[in-house]
């Protein structure tokens, strides 16, 4: 199986670098987008097997950003990890009920984050078969 591909959506230079550097050393590949709009554009591009999105980001929000990929079909069912600083209980709710995957606050250990990518790309093997097909 190739390595996974991930798209990063974080306005942070410093925390995007150590997400890619965490990730990379897991051996997956990683592609930085510095804002929600430049991530929509990447996003058929490169058709990554997950998404990690900060939910305050400059463009698009990684919410807003996140409706666009479940109602894209090529996007619908692959993984949505958000990774914010935002730790209200009605974003964690919107982003579920917006069809995230799951939610992780900042500050984080870069274990938790490779733990929470794995498992999340474990349990999507019948959407990486449906994206497969559709290329």
């Amino acid at each position: 199986m190739s390595s996974p591909r991930i798209l990063v959506a974080e306005d942070d230079r410093f925390l995007a670098s150590l997400i890619r550097q965490t990730l990379e050393a897991q051996g997956m590949k990683v592609w930085l987008a510095s804002d929600g709009g430049e991530a929509a554009e990447a996003a058929d591009t490169l058709v990554p097997d997950l998404f990690i999105l900060d939910a305050k980001m400059p463009v698009l929000t990684g919410f807003e950003l996140l409706g666009m990929l479940r109602r894209e079909p090529l996007h619908a069912d692959t993984p949505v990890l958000m990774l914010t600083s935002v730790r209200v209980e009605a974003d964690v709710r919107q982003a579920i009920a917006e069809g995230a995957s799951d939610y992780m606050t900042k500050p984080f250990r870069p274990d938790q984050l490779v733990r929470r990518v794995r498992r999340l790309l474990a349990e999507a093997p019948a959407a990486e078969l449906q994206r497969a097909v559709m290329l």
